[in-house]
């Protein structure tokens, strides 16, 4: 069965195959959603995606998860290190780890809202992009074929139900 789901939440908690990390092109974890997955499975993870990269803004790598819940991390390099992002980036970084989950196998991915921490894109246009790319990979009939939208905050997540609601 193919699903987008919305959660309100901590995307760490998450028992799913897979979580993106909305990540920087040289795959270093310092805040946000990096910091709290490297807080939560532990330092191994950027140590090994450190070792991965640099990689190219809008590929995706994966790792191991350490000793969170998922399996792996998908690090999906939305940003360069000078930490700017745009709707092209999140749209190739979106896909890039739905792919990179297809290859490691996983069956289900919780993604963040890429790009709108600090790279302080909009959030309503990173859902609209997001969700059509969302979209696009189900209709495919690919895997994963569970996407979770994991929000932080309520802001987040009912921009996210907006453009999901939407026709």
């Amino acid at each position: 069965m193919s699903e987008i789901e919305l959660f309100l939440g901590d995307i760490t908690g998450l028992k799913l195959d897979a979580i993106v990390n909305a990540a920087n092109n040289h795959l270093r974890m310092g805040g946000g959603v990096a910091g709290a997955i490297k807080r939560g499975g532990g330092a191994e993870i950027e140590k090994q995606a450190v070792a991965l990269g640099p990689i190219e803004v809008g590929e995706s790598v994966a790792t191991g998860a350490g000793q969170l819940p998922a399996r792996w991390v998908v690090h999906a390099a939305v940003m360069a290190l000078d930490l700017k992002t745009d709707e092209e980036k999140i749209r190739k970084a979106t896909r890039s780890a739905l792919k990179k989950c297809a290859e490691i196998g996983a069956r289900s991915v919780a993604f963040p809202a890429l790009g709108t921490g600090v790279g302080g894109f909009p959030m309503e246009k990173a859902a609209q992009i997001m969700l059509q790319e969302f979209r696009a990979h189900l209709e495919s009939g690919r895997q994963p074929g569970r996407i979770v939208v994991a929000l932080i905050d309520r802001k987040a997540y009912d921009a996210f139900q907006k453009v999901l609601a939407a026709p």
